[in-house]
């Protein structure tokens, strides 16, 4: 099977150096907040889906909770374990075949980790398995870019230097996605990447769910969990229940 953008890109050291300025203050932001809002028990069961190097996975156990994180990502998962303890794990695994059922109190996928598909029924697969993966009364958080926004304000090129390195950036949309180029040079060679995330509203969102078994609860704009506004909000943040 080829692999897709996504496999080459995320398992690059170039990607965490592209984008070393994410930093934990941000995420553990959110994951405050979020647990504010949904008040889980000590030791609820928290899966994180596409966990990255699992900075949220992390904050979340020092909460109290017990963390699952996966990614396809083996680079990102073999970093992440150093982290593992009694309460925390991490497994390279595709989101569109989650292992458990009904297992989960909650079930997060942050960071516009979404949309990596060719298809809506990928999507809507994907979807499924998250579903699936939470209990009868669990809830399942999404968080996406806010597409309005980023289709509004896209600036089409931009050179971006870190670590010496001069990324080449090229953003467009073609095909209903958000395609995003990526060229530099590195110790004499050229290296070309690419992002390519589908361009969902909060409409397609619904629709999606309809067809997955799931309503949407809150809306949110940003990881203050303000309200969203199609035009101003930088985030589209989701708050799910099974139907």
């Amino acid at each position: 099977m080829q692999r897709k953008w996504f496999q080459y890109w995320f398992n690059s050291p170039y990607y965490h150096i592209l984008y070393s300025q994410r930093n934990d203050e941000e995420a553990e932001f959110l994951i405050d907040n979020l647990t504010a809002l949904l008040k889980p028990a000590m030791h609820s069961k928290i899966l994180d889906i596409a966990c990255g190097r699992g900075r949220h996975s992390i904050y979340l156990q020092k909460k109290g909770f017990e963390v699952t994180g996966i990614d396809l990502s083996e680079q990102n998962i073999k970093y992440a374990k150093q982290f593992e303890q009694r309460y925390l794990h991490f497994f390279v695994h595709d989101m569109r075949r989650l292992g458990y059922i009904n297992y989960y109190d909650i079930a997060l996928n942050l960071f516009t980790s979404f949309g990596y598909f060719d298809t809506e029924k990928e999507h809507v697969n994907a979807l499924k398995s998250f579903r699936k993966s939470i209990k009868h009364d669990g809830t399942l958080v999404i968080d996406y870019f806010n597409t309005q926004k980023i289709l509004k304000n896209l600036t089409q090129r931009e050179t971006k230097t870190v670590e010496g390195i001069e990324f080449d950036i090229h953003k467009y949309v073609s095909g209903g996605k958000i395609i995003k180029h990526i060229d530099f040079e590195h110790r004499s060679k050229h290296f070309a990447f690419e992002e390519r995330v589908q361009a969902f509203t909060l409409e397609d969102f619904k629709r999606m769910f309809l067809k997955s078994g799931l309503v949407i609860k809150n809306t949110f704009g940003t990881y203050g969990l303000e309200e969203f506004d199609e035009t101003r909000s930088d985030r589209l943040i989701l708050i799910c229940k099974k139907v």
